[in-house]
């Protein structure tokens, strides 16, 4: 939704107005990137947004996808290590492994099911 709203900015002729709006806040949470794809113009759009950001505000992104395969995401190992480059600079990652915390609940319902039967 991010980079839609940016794209259509763009074709508006209002992308920098746009970009401040994201760029002022003082923690932007960009929620699973990479979970849907990205064309050319929403990758070199989504890097300005870093770039407007870098240094000057917090960023938090959540990810499936491992920093290794982003130029997948982006389409381009150049633009994909561009905006690592920026967000890793003063970053703290956390990595998180284990089992879905959302299916916890119904896979202990159907544990519990399954001993009961």
């Amino acid at each position: 939704e991010l980079i839609a709203q940016l794209k259509k900015a763009l074709k508006e002729n209002r992308l920098e107005v746009r970009l401040k709006h994201f760029a002022k806040y003082k923690v932007l949470i960009i929620d699973e990137i990479g979970y849907l794809p990205i064309d050319k113009d929403g990758a070199n759009i989504f890097f300005q947004l870093i770039s407007k950001r870098y240094e000057k505000h917090s960023t938090i992104i959540t990810t499936n996808t491992p920093f290794s395969e982003w130029s997948e995401i982006f389409g381009s190992p150049v633009l994909s290590q561009a905006i690592l480059d920026r967000l890793l600079h003063h970053s703290h990652v956390i990595l998180i492994k284990g089992k879905s915390y959302r299916l916890k609940e119904k896979l202990e319902f159907f544990s519990n099911s399954s001993k009961q039967q």
